[in-house]
């Protein structure tokens, strides 16, 4: 015999916020905070025109502080750097490059958070221990020539 238990018991059951709301319905700081901070979005990617595929680089957007993989302008991010992307959740439906480790990814095909996530573990450090982070694997930038971002593409992504 299957019992089913509604939303409203689920949250009196202490569920986490991911497991009782769709992402559609979650709040700005809910929808924040399911970024584990490892800065993969923030590579320089390369789409294949023949086949479609998308290619990582090693090359960080200049604005990633790559000691914590967060960016510097958060804030201001969209009035600095023109085509950096607001991730929402319609928006989500229509990316297919994102890396198979992110939060955002793994709800929408509904899947659970991996241990390490932050919100899982309850640290930060759980995400560079799993080596999801691109915390010293990223070059800034500012210090490669981008005519060269084809020698750049990484196997190491997901």
């Amino acid at each position: 015999m299957r019992i089913e238990v509604n939303m409203e018991q689920k949250l009196n059951q202490g569920f986490p916020f991911w497991k009782t709301k769709a992402l559609a319905e979650m709040t700005v700081a809910e929808w924040e905070s399911l970024c584990d901070g490892c800065g993969k979005c923030c590579l320089f990617k390369i789409e294949d025109t023949d086949t479609g595929r998308v290619h990582y680089t090693d090359i960080a957007c200049r604005m990633l502080d790559l000691n914590t993989c967060r960016c510097k302008i958060y804030e201001h991010r969209f009035e600095v750097i023109k085509d950096c992307l607001s991730l929402t959740y319609t928006k989500l439906q229509e990316i297919d490059w994102l890396p198979e480790s992110c939060a955002y990814r793994r709800l929408y095909e509904g899947k659970d958070l991996p241990s390490w996530h932050p919100l899982v573990s309850g640290s930060q450090d759980t995400v560079r221990q799993a080596s999801i982070s691109v915390c010293g694997r990223a070059l800034p930038e500012l210090s490669v020539d981008l005519l060269t971002i084809d020698d750049h593409i990484v196997d190491w992504f997901d």
